[in-house]
């Protein structure tokens, strides 16, 4: 029979499709059975109104099977099937889609309920990445002729008639053969073919059936011997849990179905229902997790929930359905309203996928502020595995999150000696405190040792302690709460020193200005200048700065790669009224050699109470041992 030729420009478009529009070989049976799907549901649709149809009609069903030494998988539906015309309209051109049409001719007559999936007409050819040649065999519920269809590329194809019995289309491949960097032998097995239907069209409608091996003992006493044997069994699970209404499904099914599809051994903190319907349709079953996966903070960790269309898996992990401080978040997402490019690999950036995704962050806050009032222990599991991620969050994207966030973090109490919320400092700030006060340190037992926190809680104020590396910036980025500043204790305008005391020790550094030059000066450049603090209670000196980076953001920066990281302006803070400082005083003049020790002494004490390293402890010995 002669061959005809694509009706477009075949070579070019065809090469296009199976080296660029599809990236992954995997899909390509998740493709063939989308389109056994819709000629499933075509035949049901049309069986409603048409008698021919309805006699045609049996149980729905797609099967799938191979033969290693022919190296072919055949995919059959018994669906609606098509006419030699319709092979020559469908497959005959590429970029045709009789799904596209069958789905506009229905819409025309207010029939938009039907969810077909195919639309683009090129999902077929895909197979071509596996193939050599592609056979399809077809009969129309409305013609008692079959056609069989065969092509090998963008060469052409040749349509004849042959024998069916029964309606329905049956797709043949013939695998390329391997070579050294594809192996096409691997779909020619069970394991593979299934692991394939599992992944990309579990839920599908129909049930999808595939040859299975099994084992079984036959014979008795000595004669009892195991044999192999075929049983077609359904792969796929057909109706997802998360489209069975909240009655129908328990919280522990949830549970299981997170467990087995996210790998994870605990149960989740929490699962999230939504059945939207609007603008936007949509279904999804979320989980808030209850542990840190071992690589969360790696490149390696993939973000994002696994997105469905029609029952077939479009994304693994949609990175746009979840902002970056989400991330912890697994679940999927199922509907029918999201424009696709024509692979179905990537989504485009619709409208439709924005409301989903905005939709999805409120929820998720909401589910998170209700754990966080109403069940605390659950919030604080939650806390303990995620907390920090919600703090990058807050600093993330230039802080356009932080009001999202504020209310959901959590920070620890000097006061109450326990995590506690903005909110909840708020209610309790005492009495003529005008400002939210924080102290950063490597450990709560430091943060609540500094002279400033010390200071605070003689005067009743609550200080929040922080020990997070993300913390410092965290507060830079809030600025304020409930109208309320937030400060560092160690910040000049924290209010924790009268302006009495300020005035007391200027004048008293005016008086001293000449020991504070030579101090500093004493100090080789490790300090910008060195003052006189009232308020340090029992320590003769502390670390201040000045500029915008402080100690904690440096210690912050300091972690990160390479050697150039910026560095905070120091400022040595010394008591006026400790014997250290009337010591430099007393000698500075007569034996600036020991004022120099001092000097050395009292910043390597304020280094070690800011909770940073010596420059060379060696050294510091040695002075210290010098002085005694």
């Amino acid at each position: 029979m002669r061959k005809k030729l694509f009706k477009s420009e075949s070579k070019r478009l065809l090469d296009l499709m199976i080296n660029s529009i599809y990236t992954n070989k995997d899909i390509f049976l998740r493709e063939i059975i989308s389109n056994a799907s819709d000629a499933l549901d075509k035949l049901h649709y049309i069986s409603l109104t048409d008698e021919a149809a309805r006699e045609k009609c049996s149980s729905p069903e797609i099967h799938i099977t191979f033969n290693s030494n022919e190296r072919t998988i055949t995919v059959s539906d018994n669906g609606i099937g098509m006419t030699a015309a319709e092979l020559e309209e469908n497959l005959g051109t590429i970029a045709r889609s009789g799904s596209l049409k069958f789905k506009e001719e229905m819409d025309k007559k207010d029939r938009t309920e039907n969810d077909i999936i195919g639309q683009f007409g090129v999902g077929f050819y895909s197979a071509f990445m596996v193939a050599k040649d592609l056979t399809v065999i077809s009969r129309s519920y409305k013609d008692d002729t079959a056609h069989i269809w065969k092509s090998q590329g963008a060469d052409g194809y040749t349509i004849e008639e042959c024998e069916k019995e029964l309606v329905g289309t049956d797709i043949i491949m013939h695998l390329k053969d391997d070579t050294d960097t594809e192996n096409y032998s691997e779909y020619l097995s069970e394991y593979k073919l299934r692991s394939l239907i599992k992944t990309y069209s579990d839920y599908i409608r129909h049930p999808i059936k595939l040859p299975t091996e099994k084992h079984r003992e036959v014979g008795e006493g000595d004669d009892k011997k195991t044999e192999a044997y075929t049983e077609i069994e359904t792969v796929n699970s057909m109706v997802p849990i998360w489209q069975r209404s909240k009655s129908e499904v328990s919280n522990e099914e949830c549970f299981k179905f997170y467990k087995e599809h996210f790998y994870d051994f605990n149960d989740p903190v929490s699962v999230i229902r939504i059945n939207a319907d609007g603008l936007v349709s949509y279904k999804a079953m979320l989980f808030i997790p209850s542990k840190t996966p071992y690589d969360y903070y790696t490149k390696e960790y993939s973000k994002g929930l696994a997105l469905y269309q029609s029952g077939v898996m479009i994304m693994e992990n949609c990175e746009d359905l979840l902002p970056d401080y989400l991330r912890f978040v697994k679940g999927v997402v199922d509907t029918n309203d999201l424009s696709l490019n024509i692979s179905r690999e990537i989504l485009q950036q619709s409208h439709e996928l924005k409301t989903i995704a905005s939709n999805i962050e409120k929820k998720v806050r909401t589910e998170l502020k209700r754990l966080l009032d109403k069940d605390l222990e659950k919030y604080l599991t939650f806390w303990s595995a995620f907390g920090l991620q919600l703090k990058y969050g807050v600093v993330s994207d230039y802080g356009s999150h932080k009001d999202n966030i504020s209310d959901l973090l959590l920070f620890y109490s000097q006061k109450e000696q326990k995590l506690i919320t903005l909110k909840s400092y708020l209610e309790n700030m005492a009495e003529g405190q005008e400002k939210i006060l924080y102290s950063c340190a490597d450990s709560l037992s430091s943060a609540q040792s500094t002279p400033a926190a010390q200071l605070a809680k003689d005067k009743g104020f609550d200080v929040l302690c922080l020990t997070d590396e993300v913390d410092e910036f965290v507060m830079k980025t809030l600025m304020t709460y409930g109208e309320k500043a937030i400060i560092s204790v160690k910040d000049e305008n924290s209010g924790l020193i009268s302006e009495d005391d300020k005035k007391a020790a200027e004048e008293k550094a005016k008086e001293s200005s000449e020991v504070l030059a030579f101090i500093t000066e004493s100090l080789g450049g490790a300090v910008t200048e060195t003052t006189l603090k009232n308020g340090l209670k029992d320590f003769a000196a502390s670390l201040g700065t000045t500029g915008p980076i402080t100690l904690e953001m440096e210690k912050y920066f300091a972690q990160m790669p390479g050697e150039d990281h910026p560095k905070a302006q120091r400022v040595l803070e010394l008591n006026p009224d400790s014997t250290a400082f009337k010591a430099i005083e007393a000698c500075y003049k007569g034996d600036p050699e020991k004022a120099t020790k001092y000097a050395k002494l009292l910043y390597g004490t304020a280094l070690l109470t800011a909770g940073l390293t010596l420059d060379d402890p060696f050294e510091f010995s040695k002075l210290i041992t010098s002085l005694i």
